[in-house]
Order: structure tokens, then C-alpha cells, then sequence
């Protein structure tokens, strides 16, 4: 239903009619809307930044998620359970609060990592340049996102049959060997799924760059597609042009989903011949 009232407004736009102050009034102008999204090189910079913004976020949220879950699975670790629940708690936070305790962190007039680098003779980081955004912004959906992967990565690691490993110790393999050989490609469908997560994931990102926005100069009011969506709908007052705009990234979403899904369908129909 959303989906396609969201259809509805992009081929519509208000259009004034008559004399003086005239009459406004709905009509349909077909895909005028889209036209314009596509012409729009705000667009393509929102995307390319989101982009850049991704290839942060991704590698690094599925490497640490499935490390940690690794590590948790490995026998004779102690503390187990305080572990799993130490890096699943800051998913528990929402994305707003965290963008706020995660920009007192980044604010030099309050920040105890600057003050404690000056305290050193250091130079303190500038968490606010062009460049330096995209991993303060990364920084945070990461801290808060590795915690559910992890999660669901090791409940599928401790679903597998544990007659596998001790079969594996017996022939002389190594943790490690058992990690890379055994754990890793029978995580195949889960890490398919939790990947498929982080590019959706990629794709909305909205609340951490727009929390952050107030503080920083570095981040526009077109950081993010989902940041100019918003501010074409809900600040310059045009739903239509903001409705087709958010139909196009969601056709950009599954698109992408796809394409994750069926490169790992032919990466696992290549690895069984």
C-alpha cells in the first residue's frame, strides 16, 4: 500500500491554474518527476557518497561480526555469554541516541579522545573533515550493527552439528583450519542474509548523518539519498518530486539485493561442482 501511493504521488505534481493567485490543483504529468530525479547531479553525489559510506561499512560490520561470532564459538572461551551480551547491547541503542553520545565523542570542545590525545602531546583527529566524516558517520552504524550479525552468525554456528569439528580434531586439524574449512562455508546462507541486511542497511542510512548534521559543516542537507528525499518532501514542500526520488531508490535497493543474492547463488553453485 505505501509502495504504491508512493507510485501514485511520483507521476502527479500540484500545478497552479488561472488568473492571479489561481488554483492549485493535482494533475498527472506522467514521469516528469523521474526526469527531473534522474537529471538531478545532487543525486548522483548523494549516491556516490553513500556509496563510499557503504564500502566502509559493509567489509567491516560482516568482518568483525563474524569474527567475533568465530572467537564466541571456539571452545574453552570463558565468559561467553557477558561477551555475546557486551557486543550485541549497543544494537539495543537507537540510532539516534547513539549518533548523539557518538557526536559528544567527536565534538573537540567536549571530547575526551581529543583531550586525552592533547593530554599525551598528540594531535588531536579531526572526526569533521571532508574525509574524515565518512568514517565518524561509519563509526557509528557499525558499533551498532556488528552486535545483531553477530548474533544471528552464531546461532547458526551453534546449530551445526558439533560431530563435524570432532571429526576434523581427530584428522589433526587446527582451530583455525576448522574456522576456515568447515565453520565459514557452512555459514554461506547466513552470511548471505546478513550481508543482504547491510546493504539495505547502506541504502537507509538517514539518522546518523542527519543527527550529526547541526555540528558539522561536512554534512549537507543532501548527504544521503534518504537526506534529500527528505528534503525535497518535507522542507521545500514537494511530495511528488520527493515520492519519485524515493521510488527510485528503492527500485536502486532491490536491484542491489538481487545482484548480492545471485552472485552468492553462482559463487555456491561453483564451489559444489
Amino acid at each position: 500500500m505505501p509502495i504504491g501511493y508512493a507510485v501514485w504521488l511520483s507521476v502527479h505534481a500540484m500545478r497552479v491554474r488561472g488568473a492571479g493567485f489561481g488554483i492549485r490543483s493535482e494533475v498527472f504529468v506522467g514521469l516528469e518527476n523521474y526526469a527531473q530525479t534522474l537529471g538531478d547531479g545532487g543525486l548522483y553525489g548523494s549516491l556516490l557518497r553513500m556509496l563510499g559510506y557503504g564500502l566502509i561499512t559493509v567489509p567491516t560490520t560482516m568482518g568483525l561480526a563474524l569474527l567475533f561470532a568465530l572467537l564466541l564459538d571456539a571452545p574453552r572461551v570463558g565468559g561467553r555469554r557477558y561477551a555475546r551480551l557486551a557486543i550485541f547491547l549497543p544494537y539495543a541503542v537507537p540510532g539516534v541516541i547513539a549518533s548523539l553520545l557518538w557526536g559528544f565523542m567527536y565534538l573537540p570542545v567536549v571530547s575526551p579522545i581529543t583531550k586525552g590525545l592533547e593530554a599525551i602531546g598528540l594531535p588531536a583527529p579531526n572526526f569533521f573533515g571532508d574525509t574524515s566524516i565518512f568514517f565518524s558517520v561509519a563509526n557509528i552504524a557499525i558499533w551498532g550493527a556488528v552486535g545483531f550479525n553477530m548474533v544471528v552468525l552464531f546461532t547458526a554456528l551453534r546449530a551445526m552439528p558439533v560431530e563435524l569439528y570432532d571429526a576434523a580434531r581427530i584428522d589433526g586439524c587446527s582451530e583455525w583450519q576448522i574456522a576456515w574449512k568447515i565453520k565459514i562455508p557452512l555459514l554461506r546462507p547466513a552470511l548471505v542474509m546478513t550481508s543482504t541486511f547491510s546493504l539495505i542497511g547502506m541504502l537507509q542510512v538517514f539518522s546518523e548523518p542527519t543527527t550529526l548534521r547541526p555540528i558539522t559543516n561536512a554534512i549537507t542537507a543532501d548527504w544521503v539519498p534518504l537526506m534529500k528525499i527528505y528534503q525535497q518532501a518535507f522542507v521545500e514542500n514537494d511530495i511528488y518530486l520527493g515520492a519519485a526520488t524515493s521510488v527510485f531508490l528503492a527500485g536502486v535497493t532491490v536491484l542491489l539485493s538481487l545482484a548480492v543474492l545471485a552472485i552468492f547463488r553462482i559463487r555456491a553453485a561453483r564451489s559444489e561442482r
